[in-house]
């Protein structure tokens, strides 16, 4: 099935079962905000798991998605499959160009250009009021009709276009990192100097890469402003990019469902640990060492090295 392993197979079979009943069991704002997360974090899986590199400045992509959508709902009236798919595509475009300069570098000195370029991202959205709004951010995004034809103004309608991408997400994450280029990639990751001596160019490779996380983190960017209606500042900045980060290393890098279970866990105890107050940072520091402790190859990942099977 697609390349699925029996493993990968139940594991699917499970996440669209979870999909299905999420709205019956959680606040559907809730589970939209968890695959919009979830689709952010297999982006910045395919740079950290396939390639090796550490991006910390994916909330440029995600945030330019969110204001691309949310300006051409809002301001010139289009549908919201068309603010999306705009979102992503702005995502890419972004990520071709600082993917072009930011792959010239490894390690840390990549992680460092990707943080410098990500915040002159963050400086352009404070100062463009017209297109940004700046500091208050595009509020009143509307919930437009689908294709001119479906009003997405209730929050059950407006979940199953966010499953569907978010399913079909996954199929094309999957689908990448199993094709004989996610092959090659891997192979890049393990062994750089190896592959060019066979031939290969490891900076165009790397840079697909770049831009496919970059196309996906514009999506749920996009996705993310039409499900809440509203895009800020905050979407754009550096505490995003960690946060995506830390949803990768709590699921498990490398894996296709990790991230997912990642954004599930961040996202929940944003929401249902704010009765705390000041104590929730305590608690959610708390929990993440003992993620750390208990699942050092991420939660999924753990899981995938006991079941001897990928996931």
């Amino acid at each position: 099935m697609f390349g699925f392993s029996r493993a990968q197979v139940i594991a699917f079979a499970v996440l669209v079962l979870a999909v299905i009943a999420a709205p019956f069991l959680l606040y559907p704002i809730v589970a939209m905000q968890v695959m919009c997360y979830g689709l952010f974090a297999m982006g910045t899986n395919l740079l950290m798991g396939s390639v090796g590199l550490l991006s910390l400045g994916q909330a440029a992509y995600f945030g330019l998605g969110g204001y691309v959508a949310g300006y051409l709902v809002q301001s010139l009236g289009m549908t919201p499959e068309i603010g999306i798919a705009a979102g992503g595509l702005a995502g890419a475009a972004l990520g071709a160009v600082f993917g072009w300069l930011a792959i010239r570098r490894q390690d840390i000195y990549f992680a460092m250009i990707t943080l410098a370029l990500a915040q002159i991202v963050y400086f352009g959205a404070v100062q463009l009021t017209g297109f940004t709004g700046g500091e208050n951010g595009i509020q009143g995004i509307p919930r437009s009709a689908l294709f001119g034809l479906i009003s997405l103004k209730n929050d059950r309608v407006i979940y199953w276009l966010v499953a569907v991408v978010f399913l079909a997400g996954v199929l094309f994450v999957h689908r990448v990192v199993h094709s004989p280029f996610g092959q090659v990639v891997k192979a890049v990751r393990d062994n750089e100097p190896r592959m060019t001596s066979l031939g290969y160019q490891p900076a165009s490779y790397k840079r697909v890469i770049f831009i496919l996380a970059a196309l996906l983190a514009g999506v749920a960017g996009g996705l993310k402003a039409t499900v809440m209606g509203i895009e800020t500042l905050s979407d754009v900045g550096a505490a995003t990019s960690g946060l995506v980060v830390l949803m990768v290393l709590l699921g498990g890098i490398g894996t296709i469902f990790g991230p997912i279970v990642g954004a599930l866990v961040v996202v929940a105890m944003q929401y249902y640990l704010a009765p705390f107050g000041a104590w929730v940072i305590v608690i959610q520091g708390a929990i993440f060492v003992v993620c750390v402790l208990v699942f050092r190859r991420g939660i999924v990942g753990e899981l995938a090295y006991r079941l001897k099977s990928p996931l």
